[in-house]
C-alpha cells in the first residue's frame, strides 16, 4: 500500500498528456507571475509529482535551476515533458525522497514550492519538520510558497465530514474512501481507500484537515514575513489560496531539526 497506488486512481491533474493538466499549468504560471518572486533563482518543487508546479514557477521567474522532489520516482520522470511544453530550458535535478528530510537531500534554493493542496499528508508534527527543513535549505531572503485551502471551514462547516466519500471516477471504476479512525495525538483522520466495483482495497492514509490559520502560525515560527492571497485576491480560476513566507529563521529551524523536543 502506497501513495503511488492511491494516485494511480485519484486522477490528479498533473500528467502532461492531459489537456486539463496543461490548462492547470498555465494557471499556475499566471499566479506565479503575480507573486513578484525573485528572478533567475533556484527553485525547489516539494511533493512535486510530475513537476507541473515547479516548471510553471521556473517559467514565470526565469529560473536558473529547478529541483523536483517526490517519493514517486515514475512521476518525476515526466518533468522533462513539462519543460518541453514550457518552451524554456532549465537545469533540472530529480530527487526521490521524503519532504520532511529535504534539508538532507538538496542544497540551497531561493524559492521552495509546495503546490496542489498537499498539506493533509502531513500531520501536526510532520508539519513542524517540513517547515523547519524547508527553512534550512532556503537562501537568506528565500521564499516558501504553498497552495492550500481551509478544510476546517470548507469541509467541517460547509460540507460536513463524510464517513463514506466518492473520491474519483474513471472509465470503469470509482475510488471511494471510508472513515477508519482518528489519531488524537497526530490530529489526523485515517481513511481506507477502495476501488469499485469489487471493493478492492487500495491503501490506508492518515490525513490532517488543516485550516489556513494553523499553517500561518507554524510558518511564522520559521519565517519572518508572510503574505496570504486568497483565491479572490489573485483571481485565477482553478487555483486555491496561496501562502507566501519569506526570510527563514534558520536558528530556530536548526534547533528543531537537531534538538527535537521529546516527551517526559
Amino acid at each position: 500500500m502506497s501513495l503511488e497506488e492511491l494516485y494511480r486512481y485519484l486522477r490528479w491533474r498533473m500528467d502532461p498528456e492531459d489537456e486539463g493538466a496543461r490548462k492547470r499549468f498555465q494557471r499556475i504560471v499566471e499566479v506565479a507571475k503575480k507573486l513578484e518572486l525573485p528572478r533567475n533563482g533556484r527553485i525547489l518543487d516539494i511533493c512535486a509529482g510530475t513537476g507541473i508546479a515547479g516548471v510553471a514557477f521556473a517559467l514565470a521567474t526565469n529560473a536558473s535551476k529547478l529541483t523536483v522532489l517526490d517519493m514517486r520516482r515514475d512521476d518525476l520522470e515526466k518533468v522533462d515533458e513539462w519543460i518541453r511544453i514550457s518552451g524554456r530550458e532549465v537545469q533540472v535535478d530529480k530527487v526521490v525522497g521524503d519532504a520532511r528530510s529535504v534539508h538532507e537531500l538538496v542544497g540551497e534554493h531561493d524559492i521552495a514550492v509546495l503546490w496542489g493542496l498537499t498539506m493533509p499528508h502531513f500531520d501536526a508534527f510532520d508539519a513542524i519538520k517540513l517547515f523547519a527543513s524547508v527553512a534550512l535549505i532556503l537562501s537568506k531572503d528565500g521564499y516558501f510558497v504553498i497552495e492550500e485551502t481551509d478544510r476546517v471551514y470548507g469541509i467541517m462547516y460547509m460540507i460536513g465530514y463524510k464517513d463514506f466519500l466518492v473520491e474519483s471516477e474513471g472509465e470503469d471504476y470509482q475510488l471511494v474512501s471510508v472513515h477508519s479512525g482518528y489519531d488524537k495525538r497526530r490530529g489526523a483522520f485515517r481513511r481506507t481507500y477502495y476501488k469499485l466495483p469489487g471493493f478492492e482495497k487500495v491503501t490506508e492514509e492518515y490525513h490532517r484537515l488543516w485550516d489556513l490559520a494553523s499553517q500561518l502560525a507554524i510558518g511564522l515560527i520559521f519565517f519572518k514575513e508572510y503574505k496570504l492571497l486568497d483565491r479572490f485576491q489573485h483571481g485565477v480560476h482553478g487555483v486555491s489560496d496561496v501562502i507566501v513566507f519569506r526570510k527563514p529563521r534558520k536558528n530556530v529551524a536548526e534547533e528543531i531539526i537537531h534538538s527535537p523536543p521529546s516527551t517526559f
